[in-house]
């Protein structure tokens, strides 16, 4: 199994985008996607603490998650990645969060791109990319999807990758302040070894 200290460090690549964890010196950038993208992203996330910092607006709150993402990937807890274009260009960003160990062996899979790079099947590579990871190096055996059924682009994302629909989880998630349901969406890593050949063909070669 890859080790903790190789997995911190890891930056993983498709065709067009190259994935890295986020660090301080990316909140320029970050700040000017997630600004520009405001209301493309906002209407799927949950709303922040009250009083909390907005690490779109506060540099050391940007940097805290920054901590925060390199900390859960020391203890093997989450794994979240900037999306970049090869060259450099910060586009979003994909994670793997709530892994479970055990019997689980399973974590989520989250993804969110620039409104401007949206429909180039930039994310499909992205999620690609980190399914690839998520089995092959983490060996995990199941990766979940969460969302909303209205938010038709993420949906589609999952379905061009072959996550198998499990159906609506009620009241599932907290977004914008109301309890939201949720399709879930999964793959089993005896899915991704039937599946890992066509997927690597479509996205990532």
């Amino acid at each position: 199994m890859t080790s903790v200290r190789n997995v911190k460090s890891t930056v993983l690549s498709g065709p067009r985008v190259e994935l890295r964890p986020l660090r301080g010196s990316d909140f320029d950038d970050w700040r000017d996607v997630r600004t520009r993208s405001r209301e493309w992203l906002e209407p799927w996330e949950p709303l922040a603490e009250p009083g909390s910092p907005d690490p779109v607006t506060d540099p050391e709150a940007f940097r805290a998650r920054c901590g925060a993402w390199e900390r859960q990937r020391h203890f093997d807890t989450a794994y979240g990645f900037g999306l970049f274009l090869h060259g450099g260009s910060l586009i979003g960003e994909v994670s793997l969060g709530s892994v479970q160990r055990g019997p689980f062996q399973s974590a989520f899979v989250g993804y969110w791109i620039d409104a401007l790079h949206a429909g180039q099947n930039l994310i499909p590579e992205g999620v690609a990319v980190i399914l690839r990871y998520g089995f092959d190096e983490l060996h995990l055996h199941r990766i979940e999807a969460a969302i909303v059924p209205r938010n038709g682009p993420s949906r589609r994302v999952a379905q061009k990758l072959g996550l198998r629909d499990e159906g609506l989880a009620e009241r599932f998630l907290q977004i914008r302040g109301v309890w939201e349901d949720h399709v879930r969406y999964a793959m089993t890593s005896e899915e991704w070894g039937v599946r890992r050949e066509e997927i690597t063909r479509r996205f990532l070669t």
